[in-house]
């Protein structure tokens, strides 16, 4: 079963919590290109969601300017998670479908582990107290 979005994952600004709908989507995609063991649409999926994390960290650091949130710290935490992204796709681009069960089990866990409870949970709920000082649908002018 995939990632499922929920109410508790809310960060109390209506793009975040659905830009990371949109995220758990895409991560899905990926978890079942990894299963699939298929490096053509693994590469499609990755493209995908790395495209779409820039649109999303850009929307966040948007937003917490607006809202005089200090984002140097998420900031970096944005830059290393594509920097670890891109590595995992590469190790699996490179072994063009070739990986074992536990590689399977590992990559899959890591990109769930990543964002659900690192970005969502670990990180951006830090700006939950701040967002919800603002309307649900707030977006900076």
């Amino acid at each position: 079963m995939g990632l499922v979005w929920t109410e508790q994952l809310s960060v109390g600004n209506a793009v975040i919590d659905s830009d990371h709908e949109k995220l758990i989507g895409l991560v899905n995609d990926v978890r079942y290109a990894i299963r699939s063991r298929d490096g053509f649409i693994l590469t499609k999926e990755f493209v995908r969601l790395e495209d779409w994390l820039c649109i999303h960290f850009a929307n966040e650091e948007r937003i917490a300017r607006a809202v005089d949130f200090d984002f140097s710290e998420h900031r970096q935490e944005q830059q290393y998670a594509l920097r670890e992204l891109q590595h995992l796709r590469d190790e699996l681009i490179a072994k063009d479908g070739l990986w074992s069960d536990g590689a399977v089990a590992h990559f899959t866990g890591f990109l769930e582990h990543w964002l659900i409870d690192d970005h969502i949970i670990g990180l951006n709920m830090l700006m939950k107290p701040t967002l919800q000082a603002h309307d649900y649908a707030f977006q900076p002018g």
